[in-house]
């Protein structure tokens, strides 16, 4: 089965979140062919989860909620995300603000 890059990936939740009448950027750039996404989620400006696509124990892709437990702690936020940027460079960072925002990553993922 053939796997779609990263950088289409990111490019199609992009385009989803705005279709859908949100809003959504990439804070960083990873590897366009197979980076790790996560998913910074916010509704109104207020923070939500960090989702984060990775190979699961199967090797098919699964999301999952990662980094600090309350999310409107920003500063363990941005610590965490600076920790797997700086594990990670090959990571693609995306914020999007929509409302439900999980529910659409969960939506584009079941596409992917």
């Amino acid at each position: 089965m053939t796997r779609l890059t990263s950088r289409f990936l990111v490019d199609l939740l992009l385009r989803r979140t705005e279709s859908a009448g949100g809003f959504a950027t990439v804070l960083a750039k990873g590897d366009e062919t197979s980076g790790i996404i996560l998913v910074q989620c916010s509704e109104r400006g207020t923070p939500g989860p960090l989702l984060e696509r990775r190979f699961g124990p199967d090797g098919n892709y699964i999301w999952e909620a990662v980094g600090p437990d309350d999310p409107k702690d920003g500063e363990s936020r941005a610590d965490y995300q600076s920790r797997r940027r700086h594990a990670d460079p090959d990571l693609w960072m995306v914020e999007l603000d929509i409302a439900d925002a999980p529910r659409l990553v969960a939506e584009w993922a079941a596409l992917t």
